[in-house]
């Protein structure tokens, strides 16, 4: 499902935008993802004849007269840390909020199917450092905040930061310290010269036994199909600032190669340490997140 800048600002509200996404992608499934989970409760249980007492919801019992027990972090079905580059690159292209809007609303979507399968999310943003870190939480109280601080970071303002997402991987496999889903969103433009340091902290998220899905966003047409008018263009680094001017149709065959091997050896790497590597292509919708989400959800079951 596809939403432009004029329907995220007619309508206001991030998750209510989640969740007409999850719902529009669950409407065109055969087997729904929430099968085996009920939606009534966002903090309880069922009570099971023969369990302890002990947690038992008495004032929710007086005003349902069903028996429920109270849910801990630790009784959730997954761990999701979901962890957004917001460096200058990804506020590419200028229009419509760039790879920065498609991320956040991809992350807004997730953390709303999330908390649906009843499962704990946090939410981390980094640029040449972490710049957002919160608990990893599935309570209704911490979704919304998450919601908020989400609908935040698709209003802000381009900044000038760089990334370093290697020293960032490496950062939260030192913090995350349960064994979680790490779901990154990251256009991974300031690593082609440093491959090793990524993969090294890539492997390390994996010794931590941690899953991890990494998710390549990038404006397909441009940024790797070079795909411009034959005619003379100036380039701008979105985090040098570095420039030079250019015909595009002079590179494009070159720099498509130079981009599909760089790319290739990346998914072979990755596919190596049992990492999913996906590119996800902001004029493609959503459904492309949410698809590789469940698929990534089942192989971990």
């Amino acid at each position: 499902m596809q939403f432009s800048l004029e329907d995220i600002k007619h309508l206001g509200n991030i998750e209510l935008l989640a969740r007409q996404m999850v719902e529009g992608f669950i409407t065109g499934l055969h087997k729904s993802p929430y099968h085996g989970f009920s939606v009534e409760f966002a903090e309880h249980r069922l009570y099971n004849t023969g369990e302890s007492t002990r947690h038992i919801d008495w004032k929710l019992y007086a005003k349902t007269d069903r028996l429920y027990t109270k849910r801990y972090e630790e009784e959730t079905n997954l761990r999701c840390q979901l962890v957004i580059d917001q460096s200058s690159s990804m506020y590419y292209p200028d229009t419509n909020f760039g790879k920065m809007r498609f991320s956040v609303l991809a992350s807004a979507a997730l953390t709303y199917l999330l908390h649906k399968q009843r499962d704990a999310v946090g939410l981390h943003t980094f640029s040449s450092q972490l710049e957002l870190e919160t608990p990893v939480k599935s309570s209704a109280s911490h979704v919304h905040k998450l919601f908020l601080m989400l609908n935040e970071l698709l209003n802000k303002p381009k900044t000038e930061k760089r990334t370093n997402v290697a020293a960032i991987l490496n950062q939260l496999a030192q913090k995350i310290h349960r064994r979680s889903l790490v779901v990154i969103f990251s256009d991974m433009f300031d690593n082609e010269a440093n491959e090793e340091e990524l993969m090294a902290a890539l492997q390390h998220l994996k010794h931590r036994k941690h899953e991890v899905l990494l998710f390549h966003v990038t404006d397909h047409r441009t940024e790797l199909d070079f795909d411009f008018e034959d005619r003379p263009y100036e380039f701008i680094d979105a985090e040098t600032s570095e420039r030079v001017k250019l015909n595009p149709a002079s590179i494009k065959k070159a720099f498509r190669e130079q981009m599909d091997n760089y790319y290739h050896e990346l998914y072979l790497k990755c596919a190596k340490l049992k990492i999913d590597l996906i590119t996800a292509d902001i004029n493609q919708g959503f459904d492309q997140i949410l698809k590789a989400y469940l698929i990534k959800r089942q192989k971990m079951t």
